[in-house]
């Protein structure tokens, strides 16, 4: 227990860590921003002025000696040393080069930041030890007050064998640092002295990315842990390869695999370059794909009368009520017992276990919920959740309603769950904890619910993750979920995503792991798409093409990425973990490279069937569609407001009741629409499987959230007494 809860607080340290430097980053981004907007307008603006009136004395008439004699009076003296204070002020903050503006908000965190590094043992994951011998120096300088301190060493000084040695190896810092650091903007010559304060800087959010590539790891620590120790060994993978090979219907020798995936992806350029004229869909306009859209196809024509017919015949109901029934039918609270084996009996259990659903699922929490179920307090509600419940008991309940939806003959005209799409939702949170970030693109303070959804409208994962995190690196983890390897009938083979559900790495894990990515991509036309060879043209679509994949990099790196691949089907690590490490770049980790190029191959042949085939990108948009409206038919049971558990245990929990309150509605609701479709057929409605296609289980009109209220005229409140006495006299 005491090891597991180290391995948390580590990981809660590390997650506080990046955080801070990345709020220390976006706010320098905004303030340069601002400085863009303001002051920095203002010295462009004067020195195209200077500029100017330099450039008019040059036009005028006179000699050189009378000219020069102007221009001086220009920017000479003082003048000169302002000139050139902006100049240096408008390079260094040209392009978006927010480096400078990182000392006025790290300063303020500057002592939590330090104590955080003398609490997490931080090791490396290659031979490159620069950044432990950076973290050492800004330790070494940290009660310095000095402006500069030096980076070399004298040995033997004032003797004729006198030498310097380097201190640090600098080599690592980025260009846009490297000038406010050095003094310099030359990096051939090693600076004899650096800037303390901005190099501490750097090394803290050098640290950031390297731990978020893996290239710094902390000993202890889950997430953030060496995930090579994590791998299969080579004996195991030796043994396994073969089997793996022969399940996936791949041949994984070197020299074969790369054949085939060149013939693949060969084939798929061309069947798009050979179709492209009689694709009415797809034009280039210079030198750029345009994808138009097929006409919408148009719903049939008694649709709407039968979907009022539901509606109105829909019996009222509660979310409750909806537990109550569900659990009647399938009996999903057998999976509530005590987590720790030696709990008492309770009393009347499945009523509690009921209420504990209902309060952490819709947000309602203890307090509010026993002011509600009136039968139980907060503590029995808040009891049985600490005591009888965790993500895997919850998980297994979820599984349960997936098993008896997929029993229902309805849902099968909408879809199945071998093909799903992934999506994600802001969750509020008090902008004070852990977790919580402010996230641009969906606004506010929050963390995010991750979610899986077949496209017969079944949830069949959920995940609770941090804002500032790519969101496709938890797509793979249904496939890790030791809940579902036995259930085929839950594991989807084909994913689609939005743009932040993929990225080249992800393309080619997945692709190792025998699963087919196929997301809709905003701006997809913007991506780099690649040639089989660097010699390749194609008839029509040639100009869509820059380079050529590197294959040696794949067929090198091709049993490292299989050693991957073949530990998540073993259950050693998570896709989510070892993604976490390939979604930021990193110029010393060889299987980030070796991945993305795959990855660049596989999206390249992707993004060909996607333009040739307006059928394919339907699907897609169907998909991500059913993703989008469960992502708000979520939200709507969690009715509570903001979520206000700080701990993270109990915040992926809530996502999990939030889940299991969903599945169970979606469950009721084909129930409840079958016995009315059956009922309208034996009243003479004709109702084919267009129509059935069209249908949704994600009405809520009939059911009531918030409980009902009696109005009680009669209720005689006691005397109004404005002057009562309130304070001893």
């Amino acid at each position: 227990m005491l090891a597991v809860k180290n391995t948390k607080a580590y990981d809660d340290i590390v997650e506080m860590f990046i955080k801070k430097m990345n709020r220390i980053k976006n706010n320098a981004k905004e303030e340069l921003q601002n400085y863009k907007l303001g002051q920095y307008s203002k010295i462009a603006d004067k020195l195209v002025f200077k500029l100017k009136e330099a450039v008019l004395v040059c036009k005028s008439e006179g000699t050189k000696e009378e000219k020069y004699d102007k221009i001086d009076s220009i920017i000479a003296g003082e003048k000169a040393d302002e000139v050139i204070n902006d100049c240096d002020s408008h390079i260094a903050y040209s392009g978006n080069n927010y480096y400078p503006f990182m000392w006025k908000h790290y300063k303020s965190s500057r002592s939590t930041l330090f104590n955080i590094l003398e609490s997490i043992p931080l090791k490396t994951t290659n031979q490159d030890s620069s950044i432990e011998d950076a973290i050492r120096f800004i330790k070494k300088y940290r009660s310095s007050k000095l402006d500069w301190v030096p980076t070399i060493e004298i040995i033997n000084k004032g003797k004729e064998n006198q030498s310097q040695r380097q201190l640090l190896d600098l080599s690592w810092i980025p260009d846009l640092f490297w000038k406010i650091i050095s003094g310099s903007s030359n990096r051939k010559i090693y600076p004899e002295k650096i800037d303390r304060r901005h190099f501490e800087v750097c090394v803290f959010y050098q640290v950031m990315l390297e731990l978020k590539a893996g290239d710094l790891f902390v000993p202890g620590s889950d997430n953030y842990s060496d995930y090579r120790e994590q791998l299969i060994d080579w004996d195991e993978y030796n043994k396994n390869i073969d089997d793996y090979s022969k399940r996936l219907n791949m041949n994984f020798e070197a020299d074969a695999f790369i054949d085939n995936l060149k013939n693949w992806l060969n084939e798929m350029i061309t069947n798009t370059d050979q179709s492209f004229p009689q694709n009415e869909y797809l034009k280039i306009v210079n030198g750029e794909a345009v994808l138009s859209k097929p006409e919408k196809k148009k719903n049939p024509q008694q649709l709407k009368k039968i979907e009022a017919l539901i509606a109105e015949r829909l019996a009222p109901v509660n979310i409750l009520e909806i537990l109550i029934d569900t659990e009647y039918w399938l009996n999903w609270t057998r999976y509530f017992s005590s987590v720790s084996g030696h709990e008492t009996k309770l009393e009347e259990p499945v009523e509690r276990f009921l209420a504990t659903v209902f309060c952490y699922g819709c947000g309602l929490g203890p307090s509010q919920a026993s002011k509600s179920l009136k039968k139980l307090n907060r503590k029995q509600i808040a009891w049985v959740n600490q005591r009888y419940s965790n993500e895997e008991k919850l998980e297994k309940m979820i599984r349960l309603l997936i098993d008896a939806y997929n029993k229902f003959a309805l849902p099968k005209f909408w879809g199945n769950t071998k093909n799903a799409a992934a999506d994600a939702t802001k969750w509020d949170l008090n902008d004070n904890n852990l977790l919580s970030e402010y996230h641009i693109r969906y606004g506010g303070y929050g963390a995010l619910g991750y979610y899986l959804v077949a496209t017969n409208y079944i949830a069949l994962f959920s995940h609770f993750i941090p804002c500032g995190v790519w969101e496709g690196v938890y797509i793979l983890d249904i496939f890790f979920n030791s809940n579902n390897e036995d259930n085929e009938d839950i594991q989807p083979d084909t994913i689609h995503s939005d743009t932040q559900g993929q990225n080249e790495p992800i393309f080619g894990l997945s692709y190792l792991l025998g699963i087919n990515l196929m997301p809709r991509i905003r701006n997809w036309k913007d991506l780099k798409l690649y040639r089989v060879n660097k010699d390749d043209k194609y008839e029509h679509i040639d100009e869509l093409f820059s380079e050529a994949i590197n294959w040696d990099l794949i067929k090198t790196h091709l049993p490292d990425m299989l050693r991957v691949a073949l530990s998540i089907k073993e259950g050693k690590i998570t896709p989510s973990t070892i993604l976490r490490k390939l979604g930021t770049y990193s110029k010393k980790n060889r299987l980030y490279k070796a991945f993305r190029e795959l990855g660049c191959a596989i999206r390249t042949g992707f993004l060909m069937r996607y333009i040739n085939d307006p059928e394919l990108r339907s699907t897609i948009q169907s998909a991500t569609n059913k993703n989008e409206a469960f992502n708000g038919f979520s939200k709507w049971i969690s009715f509570g407001g903001t979520m206000t558990e700080n701990n993270r245990d109990e915040q992926r929990k809530i996502i999990k009741y939030n889940h299991l309150i969903a599945n169970c509605i979606i469950f009721y609701n084909v129930f409840s629409i079958t016995k009315i479709l059956q009922e309208l057929i034996s009243e003479g409605y004709e109702i084919d499987e267009a129509i059935l296609s069209c249908l949704s289980p994600y009405p809520t009109d009939h059911i009531n959230r918030f409980g009902q209220y009696d109005f009680d005229l009669n209720r005689k409140p006691p005397n109004l007494e404005y002057s009562a006495q309130i304070i001893k006299s």
